[in-house]
């Protein structure tokens, strides 16, 4: 009696799961659709637009020359500009890659469209290292529809205070979904598992629908909840303070990471600063190995010069080390090693990375890629179970080996 008790006390927690389940998918599948299938559109939006203009990013081999010095090279791209200041510089490890000069004009805050991701940080150019021209800039072919992309996943196309939210509850609902999901297909019995972790093709259509919304959700289910619980820490203020307060990782808006790094201010008259590949001889001695490397120049007399550099490859971390520099003498001031920080570090470090997918490269891109794709079909199977379910004439009983477990 026991066994009987205890097995029908879980029966009633699957059946109250499966309602839930049921009810919070219809009311958010519409929207979970359409920020799934944006989502999945925007994974590769950079390898897309690379790939419609690739004249932007890499050169032909008769167009390496002779490569100018970085001080030449910005110095060029300011005389076709001439306008605001450089900023940053990021040099590729690839010699038939073009750099990117990136340029703070001095309209930047105004001119730039309402809504687009960090506006403040200036206007990015691909430059030619051995001729000094400039090939364009991030914001070329692709760059308007992938725009409206991530419009369209972060706010629904609406205003920004009254889009997030809804998408932020609409993935809190996700995350349930995910979560509930994973409960309700724990088989009842252990000769059902393999069930549970196949599609079994050679039935009927309703079967296959059913199997889809099954067994994909759950082989996609991990990345699915990582993407959502990094998701919201761009909805909810409270909610990214909190994760980063679980972490041991919060700061105050605002707080800069280097505040107490400081330049030494050289004697009047002596502030003649080293050049682009002083520093970086300086970083490659710290960090010897081939890499793409970003320059971030002081912003004000005792700023610092930040040097990222990462690595490359099919499965290259997106993470990369960082070295501060003096701005005057190159001296190292920091050194941050990605990978020798704890742990709690380096996730509160790769929230964007685990949010998108690059966190190994090209790699992990291709398993959210997928992962979104199923993401975006969930809504869609799990409406068509809910339909069958009202149309079946006979009960779920009768039908032998179809299991009631869905997952959204």
């Amino acid at each position: 009696m026991k066994v009987n008790t205890s097995k029908s006390g879980w029966q009633k927690v699957r059946k109250l799961l499966n309602d839930l389940h049921l009810w919070m998918g219809l009311a958010s599948g519409l929207i979970l659709f359409v920020v799934c299938l944006s989502g999945t559109v925007y994974t590769f939006s950079s390898d897309i637009q690379e790939w419609l203009e690739p004249g932007k990013y890499k050169l032909a081999s008769e167009q390496k020359t002779r490569l100018l010095t970085a001080e030449t090279l910005m110095a060029k791209v300011m005389d076709s500009l001439q306008d605001g200041r450089i900023t940053a510089v990021t040099i590729p490890a690839d010699s038939l890659r073009t750099w990117q000069v990136t340029v703070m004009k001095t309209t930047e805050k105004t001119t730039k469209s309402a809504g687009a991701p960090r506006p403040d940080r200036g206007t990015t150019y691909f430059v030619n290292p051995y001729s000094g021209e400039v090939l364009g800039t991030t914001e070329g072919a692709g760059y308007g529809f992938f725009m409206f992309m991530f419009k369209l996943h972060r706010w629904l196309l609406l205003d920004m205070e009254i889009g997030r939210p809804i998408v932020g509850w609409a993935t809190v609902i996700f995350s349930l979904l995910v979560i509930s999901g994973l409960i309700i297909w724990i088989p009842q019995k252990a000769r059902m598992w393999r069930q549970g972790l196949k599609v079994k093709f050679s039935a009927n259509w309703k079967r296959v629908n059913h199997d889809l919304h099954n067994t994909l959700g759950f082989y996609s289910s991990f990345l699915l909840l990582i993407m959502s619980l990094t998701g919201l820490t761009w909805s909810f203020e409270w909610y990214r303070d909190g994760f980063h307060k679980v972490l041991g990782t919060y700061k105050p808006r605002g707080a800069s990471r280097e505040e107490s790094l400081k330049s030494v201010l050289p004697a009047e008259g002596q502030a003649i600063k080293p050049t682009v590949a002083a520093y970086l001889e300086q970083v490659n001695a710290q960090l010897p190995y081939a890499g793409i490397s970003r320059i971030a120049f002081a912003g004000s007399p005792d700023g610092i010069v930040t040097v990222t550099k990462n690595k490359t490859g099919f499965f290259a971390p997106a993470a990369g080390d960082r070295i501060m520099l003096d701005q005057y003498s190159a001296a190292v001031l920091k050194t941050e090693i990605f990978s020798s920080k704890p742990v709690n570090e380096r996730i509160s470090g790769s929230v964007k990375a685990l949010h998108i997918g690059n966190v190994y490269g090209s790699f992990s891109k291709i398993l959210y890629f997928i992962a979104c794709l199923v993401a975006t079909s969930l809504p869609v199977t799990g409406t068509l179970i809910w339909i069958n379910k009202l149309k079946k004439k006979k009960p779920a009983a009768a039908t032998p080996g179809l299991s009631q477990r869905s997952i959204a």
